[in-house]
C-alpha cells in the first residue's frame, strides 16, 4: 500500500477519534453518570472525572495529530513508528477491556445501547486494526 493511502487512513482514524470523543460528551447523561456517582466518595468522584478528562484529551489529541499530521505518521521514522505502535496498543486495550474486563451484565439495555455498544466496538476495532498496520508499514519502510 502506498503512502497516500497510509496517510488517508490515518487521517480517517482522526477523524473517528475526534467523532469518538464528540459523542462521549453525551455518554455522562446517557449513563445517568448523576446519579451513578452520588455512591462513590468525594476523592473516588474527582478521580473518575479526572480519568475521563484524560481519555477525551488523549483521544480528541489522537485525532488532532491524526488529521493534520498523518504524513508525519506514516513517513517510517521512529517517532511515526513509536507513535502508532502506542496508539494501536492504546486502541488495542480499550477493545480488550470492552471484552475481558467489563461485565457485560451490567450493560444498559435496550436497542439503542445495543446499537451504540455495535458502533463503539466498530470503532475500536477500526482504530487498532488502522494503527496496528500504520506501525508494521512504518517499520517496513526503509
Amino acid at each position: 500500500m502506498n503512502t497516500i493511502n497510509v496517510n488517508n487512513l490515518i487521517q480517517l482514524a482522526g477523524i473517528a477519534q475526534i467523532t469518538l470523543a464528540l459523542g462521549s460528551v453525551f455518554i455522562p447523561k446517557l449513563l445517568n453518570w448523576r446519579a451513578e456517582l452520588l455512591k462513590p466518595s468525594l476523592l473516588i468522584k474527582q478521580m473518575f472525572w479526572t480519568y475521563a478528562v484524560y481519555i477525551l484529551v488523549i483521544n480528541t489529541s489522537f485525532g488532532l495529530v491524526s488529521v493534520f499530521a498523518s504524513h508525519d505518521l506514516s513517513n517510517g521514522s521512529n517517532l511515526a513508528t513509536m507513535l502508532t505502535g502506542f496508539i494501536g496498543v492504546y486502541w488495542i486495550s480499550r477493545l480488550s477491556t470492552q471484552f475481558f474486563y467489563l461485565d457485560r451484565r451490567a450493560f444498559p439495555k435496550g436497542r439503542w445501547y445495543t446499537i451504540g455498544e455495535t458502533l463503539l466496538v466498530s470503532v475500536f476495532i477500526t482504530l487498532s486494526t488502522v494503527y496496528t498496520f500504520a506501525f508494521i508499514y512504518n517499520l517496513n519502510r526503509p
